[in-house]
């Protein structure tokens, strides 16, 4: 499904019929993203923080999603869905701290980076294993499905993860028992180095899904239009009782998997500059451009809001103190036994806690 054409017009029999503030906003949401995302890279090769995992080119994939989606709904995120929480109010200051593991971090540096969360905004915890968050998101929904509420979930997920056996059984229970969620497979063309072709014999993973009798569309992933209705189409057929939907989201990750990946081993740049050209931020500049929304005024001016809002957040996250050592001790059970609380002891009057505190000075 394609609804922005080359040219940047609307295919009419497809058009969701969203307002130009609305498409403004997707387009604004997408460049914020970007912008953060350039930004981590930049302190995680200068040593200031220590892992990040970007979404370079799978924005629209990912911010449509997340639009498309109702505030009520939830999302099983996969690692690089940080947009998709922005999108939905969350605070960068908090992600921003909690790529730092600092003590403003809601994980309080007890998570590797970009492994969030926000029971607030219906956002579940990453986790990292791959494949885990399918059959989690599948839980949720059947939990508000018993429950007798109107709520589904969007569970994102990279090509690779179609292999794994939770995929497998998430995908089965989904459809035995009509599961209010949408399974959104990010098909980037890699999981990591391992190109999509070498790691499945079917010719798209949409067909996958006809297994379990869950219907799939096939969406280019670089149109955030097209990825919106896809999604909102997904969500009204949950809502509606007719259970899960399998998109498969066309896209490619311009960037590494991640900062401690060169992307230079696997594939070539002639490949990567042919995705350059269908960059999604690109594409719906274009639309907008056309509507007279936007120009390259209004772009320099929104980079650099995003630039100095990101800039004090970095700001202020390298002024807070690190997480204390205790809190590595918190949460773990609802009343702390007693040999947890014999470690702890002897962890706080110990050298780390020594170590600990001059290092955080």
């Amino acid at each position: 499904m394609q609804v922005i054409r080359d040219d940047g017009s609307l295919d009419p029999n497809l058009d969701p019929g969203l307002s130009i503030d609305q498409v403004v906003a997707l387009y604004k949401a997408m460049v914020r993203t970007r912008v953060i995302d350039d930004r981590l890279n930049r302190l995680q090769r200068q040593g200031r923080i220590a892992f990040h995992v970007g979404s370079l080119g799978e924005e629209a994939a990912i911010v449509g999603s997340a639009a498309a989606l109702r505030d009520r709904d939830w999302i099983a995120p996969c690692y690089r869905e940080v947009g998709a929480l922005l999108w939905r109010g969350y605070p960068l200051q908090r992600y921003v701290d909690h790529m730092y593991g600092n003590a403003g971090d809601p994980v309080r540096g007890r998570q590797m980076p970009d492994h969030t969360f926000s029971r607030e905004h219906r956002y579940l915890s990453v986790s990292a294993p791959i494949g885990t968050q399918i059959p989690h998101a599948v839980g949720v929904a059947m939990a508000a499905k018993k429950r007798g509420l109107d709520e589904c979930i969007g569970v994102f997920f990279g090509d690779g993860a179609t292999s794994s056996n939770d995929f497998h059984a998430a995908m089965n229970f989904a459809g035995v028992y009509r599961a209010p969620v949408l399974f959104l497979c990010r098909n980037n063309g890699y999981a990591i180095s391992l190109p999509t072709s070498e790691q499945t014999a079917v010719r798209t993973l949409a067909e996958k899904s006809a297994a379990y009798r869950i219907p799939a569309t096939r969406v280019d992933g670089n149109d955030v239009l097209a990825v919106w209705k896809a999604v909102r189409d997904g969500v009204d057929r949950a809502a509606e009782g007719g259970g899960p939907s399998f998109i498969e989201l066309m896209t490619y990750r311009m960037g590494g998997h991640s900062t401690s990946d060169d992307p230079r081993v696997y594939r070539t740049e002639e490949e990567v500059d042919a995705w350059r050209r269908a960059d999604p931020l690109l594409r719906l500049r274009k639309h907008i451009e056309q509507r007279a929304a936007w120009s390259a005024e209004l772009e320099a001016d929104w980079q650099a809001v995003c630039d100095a809002e990101v800039r004090a957040c970095v700001r202020q996250a390298e002024s807070m103190p690190a997480s204390e050592l205790r809190e590595v001790f918190r949460d773990v059970y609802a009343e702390q036994p007693w040999h947890l609380r014999e470690q702890e002891a002897e962890c706080l009057g110990g050298p780390r806690a020594r170590d600990h505190e001059e290092g955080s000075s």
